[in-house]
């Protein structure tokens, strides 16, 4: 079992770097302009291309991709001639600095032809600002270049004397334009494989805070879908086929029939129409704020019970059929030959190899509950993971993406492992070598 679980780990690393290749170069190829999604469709093209630079959206995509997965700090270093160190601020955004030697922070910007140094010292206290033109380097033609870390967590080359024009957006002000900006620029971050995933280029903000925040939300929304449907579903899915061909098992089989081929949006409008218009039993503003789903426990009601039907039909059925199978097996008809009270049959012998099947269904749909609950996110304005994969998706927001594909993926393959386990011990005769 160890050497199977070790296996499985390794395979799990490798979906995860095939899925992250695959949703990079799709996102890449599919239509949509990253700038006009984020900024707005009117836009300049010098807009466009000062965006583009700026986060780093200009590079090959070998080089972004390798950015994403491995971080871009280990590269700037050498730029810098520097350590570089990254800190959370009193917004809870992150700030990158140089550490000079003596451990003060530091950064630069450019005044003019004159390099101004931002030192934060290491005991605390005000930044310092002072003439730091002493980091420019003599480069070709006459030119001079210098390398720093800029206030936007870049590191930068300047150049003396390029009229380089660079729009920045300033809340409350809108575009603005300078001039004397950097001619390269390399977004600083420290890769997926070290926990970061990078900056949301819809948002801002780092990718981590936001899709956590939304795991968790999508985890409670799923987790009390599961809790309810999976034991009512088995439960109602052994009655059904235990009573094969009776007036119940008939009714049980066409109402899971009907549950289960309704789409998710279609059942969460009835649901709208029926508990929060016609009845108002239920709140009919289904709007969620940051703190979902804690704020208001009712509006969780509509969602969860969308989930709960379409699941119910889907693992009833399943069931159903399995417990059919079963019970017609040659080892029940030699228990009931024996004399063995019929009960103890179905629950000593029956029910542990009925369960097979719905276990494998089960653990499927614990993925379909996390990535396939998007259609009923987006119909209840429910912040969690699906609706911020279909946001990101729309803004062709790499990062946000990409961190969201390898969330699914290590529930669908941990999810299989953890299946694979429960079946050694619903069959003790299945065993890993």
């Amino acid at each position: 079992m160890a050497k199977f679980i070790v296996r499985r780990f390794f395979l799990l690393l490798l979906t995860m770097l095939l899925v992250s290749v695959a949703v990079f170069l799709i996102t890449e190829a599919s239509p949509g302009n990253v700038a006009k999604n984020v900024l707005g469709a009117f836009i300049t093209p010098e807009q466009e291309a000062s965006f583009l630079a700026q986060m780093g959206l200009d590079k090959p995509v070998y080089t972004r991709y390798i950015h994403w997965l491995l971080g871009s700090d280990w590269l700037a270093d050498g730029k810098v001639g520097l350590p570089l160190k990254r800190v959370t601020n009193a917004d809870g955004f992150v700030d990158w600095w140089a550490v000079r030697p003596n451990g003060d922070r530091v950064r630069w910007k450019l005044a003019g032809e004159d390099l101004i140094a931002i030192t934060l010292p290491q005991a605390g206290g005000q930044p310092i600002q002072e003439v730091d033109n002493a980091r420019w380097q003599a480069g070709k033609d006459d030119s001079s270049f210098a390398w720093g870390v800029d206030t936007a967590n870049h590191v930068v080359r300047w150049e003396k004397g390029a009229d380089i024009e660079v729009w920045t957006f300033v809340v409350g002000t809108g575009w603005m334009k300078t001039t004397g900006g950097p001619v390269e620029y390399i977004p600083l971050k420290k890769g997926f494989v070290r926990g970061d995933p990078g900056v949301s280029l819809r948002t801002g903000r780092p990718v981590a805070d936001t899709i956590f925040t939304r795991l968790r939300n999508s985890l409670v929304l799923a987790g009390i879908a599961f809790v309810l449907v999976m034991p009512t579903a088995l439960m109602l899915g052994m009655i059904a086929g235990l009573k094969e061909g009776s007036l119940k098992d008939r009714v049980l089989s066409i109402g899971g029939m009907m549950f289960s081929v309704i789409p998710e949006f279609a059942t969460g409008i009835f649901l709208i129409l029926i508990m929060a218009v016609w009845l108002q039993i239920v709140p009919g503003a289904t709007v969620f704020g940051e703190k979902a789903p804690w704020e208001r426990l009712d509006m969780l009601v509509l969602p969860v019970l969308t989930l709960t039907l379409v699941e119910l039909g889907y693992i009833l059925r399943i069931t159903r059929a399995s417990m059919v199978e079963v019970m017609k097996a040659p080892y029940i008809r030699t228990a009931h030959l024996k004399g063995l009270p019929y009960w103890r049959i179905v629950f000593k012998h029956a029910v542990r190899n009925a369960l097979m099947a719905p276990i494998t269904v089960i653990m499927l749909h614990v993925n379909w509950l996390m990535g396939g609950i998007v259609i009923v996110e987006v119909v209840f304005g429910y912040p969690g993971l699906g609706k911020y994969l279909l946001e990101s998706a729309l803004f062709k927001d790499i990062n946000g993406l990409e961190a969201g594909a390898m969330i699914l993926v290590l529930l669908a393959v941990g999810t299989q492992l953890v299946a694979d386990i429960i079946y050694t011990f619903l069959n003790p005769r299945i065993r890993y070598a």
